[in-house]
This record gives structure tokens, sequence and C-alpha cells, in this order.
């Protein structure tokens, strides 16, 4: 009679790969929180205020206003 091992090493094999998987994939996660945590460093420069942005609303422009370009 054959012995029946090849299953349970098949199963062992893909339960190894699944965990590999598992591990590489944390360490990309990992990585890419660093690069965004690195990459999101603001600068006085960034500040909405400083390159004219500013949060209050804005009035809306009536139908007269010339706010809108003419369309061609």
């Amino acid at each position: 009679m054959a012995k029946q091992s090849r299953g349970t090493f098949q199963k062992r094999e893909k339960e190894r790969a699944r965990q590999q998987k598992q591990h590489d994939k944390a360490q990309r996660r990992l990585a890419a929180k660093e690069r965004r945590a690195a990459g999101a460093t603001r600068m006085e420069d960034d500040e909405p205020e400083a390159v004219g942005m500013h949060p209050e609303p804005h009035p809306v422009p009536t139908q007269g206003d010339e706010a809108a370009p003419p369309m061609d």
C-alpha cells in the first residue's frame, strides 16, 4: 500500500506560502505607512492662508456678475 503523505505535505506547503504572503503584506503595509508619515511633513509655506486660500464661506456670484469666464 502507498503512503498518503502527499496531501499532508501539500497542505503544509500551502500553509507556509499563505503565512509568507501574509508576512510580506504586513511588511509592505509598514513600509507604506512609514513613507506616508515621512512625506506628510508640512512646511510653514504649506499653510492655506499663505497661498491665498481661505476656509471661510464665500458669497455665491449672482447671474449679473462677471465671475464666470465667457463661453466660446
